[in-house]
């Protein structure tokens, strides 16, 4: 691509609007993997079992089958930025009900169970509206580069900061990481109230005026459009399974590297942030493979690469090369997510998006915690061998759907919003 088509993405300011959400975005981030970190580990001083240490994994994802699509109906009606505020409200409340059990010996891993629940139905209204009120803040120029910034504070705040702050809390005392969660939601949440008033409802589409402008369109027409709509049809299939398939391999990675690899349950997070180098790299040049290759060849090579690395653990038996082999997978995760996140933001209207990323958020992950409890009995027989079939299933996927992925660049983006205070 010619250096003036790519000048204005590398230098237009993404605008102080953007940079509040960013900012908000990075509490709850903070807060997510302090206790993303902290929970798993929690967990195996309750039981040593696998598959009951899997389910904690599979309980995450279980929210987003059960109310994903409520959750998109949700934010397309009401304020996004005071849904953001509630659900975090919500969080912070839940983190301080687990600290208390665990202060007064009561907890028990059901009772975690129903915790991490509670923690999901929050997640599915914070993040949903997170990435329905990008497209309100940018321009469609943007999309890559906002999210790619999304995506490399996320990583870098829950890897670099939360993860291994988390593992050191958690070796001095256990409620001190869960304490610091809940904080992390409670200032996330009212930094969401200061986000300007334009992300506040969809922007309707451009031709769309009096009545039609603020109406929305039913969820029939919704699910219409996504399945009429060859290209998303197939890439929600295609991501649903290799999600579950990456969720299928990573399940048991905590007993992974405790007993496998013999990490110290203190240094769990100092592995995970190395892992994470890898995907902040990742979320970082993405926007830029993009601008250079395009999307269908950055995201078709991103989710090869993300395989080839799941793959790679589970085929060696040193912690060194699992590591760098982590490391590379998540690299191609975070890599895919920023071109695969702006082409939805693309081609979807504004004013059925939130309903939209709950159903595509819904069908990709509702089989995500039978494959999470599936590659925990799995990992019964060994604790490698879900990355195995994990990985090795995203790679033959990737080759098979070739094609389809590569199609990506040649998706025409929806009609743009009309700006707020102009006419339609």
């Amino acid at each position: 691509m010619s250096g003036t088509a790519a000048s204005p993405l590398a230098v237009s300011p993404l605008g102080r609007g953007f940079a509040r959400l960013w900012t908000a975005a990075i509490a709850s981030n903070l807060a997510d993997g302090l206790g993303r970190t902290a929970v798993p580990l929690i967990a195996t001083t309750l039981t040593r079992d696998p598959a009951l240490i899997a389910g904690v994994s599979a309980v995450t994802f279980l929210p987003w089958l059960l109310f994903g699509i409520p959750a998109g109906m949700l934010l397309d009606r009401v304020d996004r930025r005071v849904a953001m505020a509630v659900a975090n409200s919500l969080r912070f409340a839940v983190a301080a009900l687990l600290a208390v059990l665990i202060t007064t010996d009561a907890l028990t891993i059901w009772l975690l169970y129903a915790c991490v629940l509670a923690f999901g139905l929050g997640e599915t209204v914070f993040d949903n509206a997170t990435t329905t009120v990008v497209p309100a803040l940018v321009s469609r120029d943007q999309l890559d580069r906002a999210n790619g910034r999304m995506q490399s504070a996320e990583i870098t705040i829950q890897n670099f900061i939360a993860t291994p702050v988390a593992g050191f809390l958690f070796a001095v005392a256990i409620v001190l990481p869960v304490w610091l969660t809940g904080a992390g939601f409670l200032i996330a949440g009212l930094l969401a109230l200061t986000i300007p008033a334009a992300a506040a409802h969809a922007a309707p589409r451009a031709g769309v005026a009096g009545e039609n402008a603020v109406k929305r369109p039913p969820l029939s027409a919704v699910i219409r459009f996504l399945w009429e709509y060859r290209f998303l049809r197939w890439m929600i299939v295609l991501t649903s399974i290799t999600a579950s398939a990456l969720a299928f391999a990573q399940g048991s990675v905590v007993l992974l590297l405790l007993q496998t690899f013999s990490v110290p349950a203190a240094l769990i997070g100092v592995v995970t942030a190395a892992i994470g180098v890898g995907a902040l790299v990742g979320a970082l040049v993405s926007s830029r493979f993009v601008v250079r290759f395009g999307r269908g060849q950055v995201m078709f090579w991103a989710i090869l690469v993300s395989g080839v690395g799941i793959l790679g653990v589970g085929l060696t038996a040193n912690v060194g090369v699992a590591i760098a082999a982590y490391a590379i997978g998540a690299f191609g995760v975070a890599v895919w997510n920023v071109p695969w996140g702006a082409l939805r933001q693309a081609v979807i209207p504004g004013d059925m998006l939130g309903r939209a990323l709950g159903i595509v958020r819904t069908i990709g992950w509702g089989l995500t915690p039978i494959a999470t409890v599936l590659g925990g009995f799995v990992a019964r027989i060994d604790l490698r061998l879900p990355f195995v079939i994990g990985g090795g299933l995203v790679v033959v996927l990737t080759l098979i759907a070739s094609r389809l992925i590569l199609s990506a660049s040649a998706q025409a983006p929806a009609a743009e919003p009309v700006p707020e205070g102009q006419p339609s």
